[in-house]
């Protein structure tokens, strides 16, 4: 499976990457990354500790996941579900707070996004970026369209463009859109943006976030 991905599925467009992009970017990451990491770790003790707690099964829930030039790497998440709960995820269907599968302290740390922090590990590793385009499943690239495979031609990232219009509540096509727009306008301040906007739903919530933006948006017709 691996292996037919890489070969059939190879990306067919190259971003033109500036200065930012080849240099600046993967230093700012692993430096953001190392510092929350260090800041963070009282509390990913503690996520850790009562993870064990709550529900049998490992604390870190780890996935194949396609990166960048869709080199496969796993991508890693705090548990958030009953143990083997992904044997019967479908392909295609988002997991949403109401999935009697999550464990109720797992849908705290969903919640406030607290189950990403453990890919800060993914991206001291240089498996992902701080934003980017969020990691697929294998199963999804077969549904690509030649457009849509450009998002393998970046590393993945713990927040994106679409994550903060919509995430969810977008359609399959709407998240790939916001992917490509975001490689194709790469920039220190988009990054800063979307980091801002991230920090805003994980504090206010999703849905108040996203009635504020389109309440702000009405209001500046």
């Amino acid at each position: 499976m691996k292996t037919e991905v890489r070969k059939n599925l190879e990306p067919m467009y190259k971003p033109k990457e500036g200065l930012y992009q080849r240099f600046i970017k993967r230093i700012l990451d692993f430096l953001l990354a190392l510092l929350a990491v260090l800041i963070l770790s009282p509390l990913l003790i503690v996520v850790v500790i009562l993870i064990k707690l709550d529900s049998k099964g490992p604390v870190f829930f780890t996935q194949e996941r396609p990166g960048k030039n869709m080199k496969m790497f796993k991508v890693y998440k705090f548990r958030t579900m009953l143990q083997d709960a992904v044997k019967h995820q479908k392909v295609g269907v988002e997991v949403r707070g109401n999935d009697s599968r999550i464990t109720k302290l797992g849908n705290l740390l969903r919640r406030f996004k607290i189950d990403e922090l453990a890919q800060l590990f993914n991206i001291l590793k240089g498996d992902m970026s701080i934003v980017g385009p969020r990691p697929t499943l294998p199963d999804y690239i077969k549904q690509y369209e030649d457009w849509e495979l450009r998002r393998f031609d970046v590393k993945p990232g713990l927040t994106g463009l679409a994550q903060v219009n919509g995430n969810i509540f977008l359609e399959f096509k709407e998240k790939s859109a916001y992917d490509i727009k975001y490689i194709e306008k790469i920039s220190f301040l988009m990054d800063l943006k979307i980091i801002i906007k991230t920090v805003a739903i994980v504090l206010i919530g999703e849905d108040k976030f996203l009635k504020k933006s389109e309440t702000q948006m009405g209001g500046e017709k």
